[in-house]
């Protein structure tokens, strides 16, 4: 189990070691994560977690499972998205049915999604993302983050922008779609690069094959940029710094079970099946007398 670091855990917790009980099945966490439930799960380290499991079970939101993804990069145990909050993206269950898609996984009535993660060299050491990796401009620092792309070695764009989003296709519903980029199927192998308020000459993001190599140079001129990696800063950058970044397919899986697809979840969180444009106004009192057509449109 991996644990969201503040949210009440406790009733989840209880519907994994319930259903282990019955079935005399070990249930391993993270040390420090559940010592504080004073529950029946025996503690491991974190390194160790995904190595000795055959399932990672992730109780949380979209944080917490991009965490557990992280533990299981590059092993065998997929990991199932274990809802706590609101409606998340990654997640894939709710605490009622945690129960029976345990039952679901163990029947083999599943399908495991791989997921792509993109790593980033900062100098000499190497980081991985599976949402994003943001060259993002420090506030107060003054000018904005200026950053030429190159292409398997070769120049191909400048950005100038508040921040220079990289992109897997699971993060194009996070830091990328906010910044405008396109929402994205996880099914397809690209990288997205999408600029935040940009202001130069092209504005648009680009869609590159994970076969390309991309660098982010940081040209002359630049603000002192963070580096954000899934989310949390990781380094800080000045004029003349490079980050390194190479996709790699198949990084992690994730447990599905069928009963929602991407698109659903999509369309959901981000309310895209409904728009006051398009659908016309809801019910409610017609329009008074010399009402004209754009009356009540914004």
């Amino acid at each position: 189990m991996v644990l969201h670091p503040r949210r009440d855990s406790a009733e989840a917790v209880g519907a994994v070691l319930g259903w282990a009980a019955e079935r005399d099945v070990t249930v391993l966490g993270i040390g420090g994560e559940i010592e504080r439930l004073r529950c029946t799960a025996v503690a491991v380290p974190a390194e160790e977690l995904a190595g000795r499991s055959d399932l990672l079970v992730s109780l949380g939101g979209d944080g917490t499972m991009l965490r557990a993804m992280r533990l299981a990069d590059g092993r065998a145990a997929p990991v199932l998205g274990v809802n706590l909050g609101r409606l998340g993206f990654l997640t894939e269950v709710d605490v009622p049915e945690l129960a029976a898609a345990l039952s679901a996984i163990d029947r083999n009535e599943y399908t495991v999604e791989p997921r792509l993660a993109v790593d980033a060299r900062i100098g000499t050491v190497t980081v991985s993302a599976f949402n994003d990796v943001a060259v993002v401009r420090v506030p107060g620092h003054g000018g904005s983050a200026a950053v030429a792309l190159r292409v398997n070695g070769r120049p191909f764009v400048r950005y100038a922008a508040d921040a220079v989003v990289v992109s897997t296709p699971a993060g194009s519903t996070a830091y990328s779609f906010s910044a405008g980029g396109p929402i994205v199927s996880p099914s397809v192998e690209a990288l997205l690069v999408t600029p935040a308020a940009p202001h130069s000459a092209f504005n648009r993001g680009v869609v590159l094959s994970v076969r390309d190599a991309l660098a982010l140079d940081v040209l002359p001129g630049s603000a002192r940029l963070a580096v954000e990696v899934d989310g949390r800063v990781h380094d800080y950058l000045e004029a003349g710094a490079t980050v390194a970044l190479h996709a790699r397919p198949g990084a992690a899986g994730v447990v599905r079970l069928g009963r929602t697809t991407f698109y659903e979840r999509a369309a959901r969180k981000l309310r895209l099946a409904s728009s006051a444009e398009v659908d016309g106004p809801g019910p409610g009192p017609g329009p008074g007398p010399g009402a004209g057509a754009g009356a009540g449109s914004a």
